[in-house]
């Protein structure tokens, strides 16, 4: 008799452990599902064909979202959107901070001596000004950093950012971004060309979005070897180029007319780049 009743309160007890599970489940997935939405647009990048190289796993971060590779011990691509704000304005640079949720240790002091600097995907300014200070923070954790050339981090790359924020967010209102590197396809040269743990990519893009029913879209890639200098324009380039190189579908949602429109093509109309592709940067 005893036996029988502790059986029936072991199940009973495990029913309800798996309805809690059930239930807690489908509230984060609902969750998770909100987050990826507001800060995203047609669906966060997901892989064109299913390799180990494409393979990564989405990292949640306030303001912005990361998709991470512990092949390549890097983010394949970050998204975040920005809005227009009426008084812009961004704390104190936080510290570098490492990611726990990386499987390996890539710590604030890994690209010491190498040449290269801890570059962001995610901007700390543009971050900053749109999602709050906690963001900010955010966009410190190492995982949001790649291996940029200093004449490219320095110079080109915070030139566009400064652009996007300064010039193409108050012309349009409201903008999603995807930005990440670019890496060689021979997988044995990656494996070789690392700062520490972390590939070394041999360029990096940008993409921007002006989301709606009828979109409009921009899209950079910008090589590790550039002066700094460059005209912006110099390096617009179209979406489907970008996916051809990645391996990454950028906007899953589309249907296969909206996508070939926004994506085939490379059109500046619209954007003023012409006015500040020659801007010096703001530092």
């Amino acid at each position: 008799m005893f036996r029988h009743t502790f059986l029936r309160r072991m199940m009973r007890r495990a029913g309800i452990a798996v309805l809690f599970a059930a239930v807690g489940s489908g509230l984060w997935y609902m969750q998770e599902r909100e987050v990826r939405d507001r800060l995203s647009w047609m669906g966060v990048p997901t892989w064109s064909e299913l390799t180990p190289l494409s393979l990564h796993r989405v990292l949640r971060n306030d303001g912005y979202l990361i998709g991470w590779s512990d092949v390549r011990v890097s983010s394949l691509w970050a998204s975040y959107t920005l809005r227009a704000v009426d008084n812009p304005q961004a704390g104190e640079r936080p510290g570098f901070q490492r990611d726990w949720r990386s499987l390996w240790p890539v710590t604030p002091d890994s690209y010491s001596h190498s040449g290269y600097d801890r570059g962001h995907l995610a901007p700390n300014y543009a971050i900053a000004v749109v999602h709050g200070r906690d963001a900010q923070r955010d966009t410190f954790l190492m995982s949001n950093m790649t291996p940029q050339r200093p004449d490219l981090n320095r110079q080109l790359w915070q030139r566009l950012e400064e652009v996007v924020i300064d010039r193409f967010v108050p012309r349009f209102g409201h903008l999603q971004v995807i930005t990440g590197p670019v890496f060689d396809d021979d997988f044995l040269q990656g494996m070789l060309d690392r700062v520490g743990l972390v590939e070394v990519p041999e360029a990096f893009y940008k993409i921007l979005v002006v989301p709606g029913e009828q979109p409009r879209a921009l899209a950079f890639v910008m090589p590790q070897d550039v002066n700094g200098d460059e005209p912006l324009d110099r390096f617009v380039v179209s979406i489907d180029e970008i996916e051809a190189r990645t391996g990454l579908d950028f906007f899953p949602r589309l249907s296969p007319s909206a996508a070939e429109a926004l994506e085939a093509g490379v059109s500046t109309e619209g954007w003023g780049l012409e006015e500040v592709s020659r801007l010096p940067g703001r530092f």
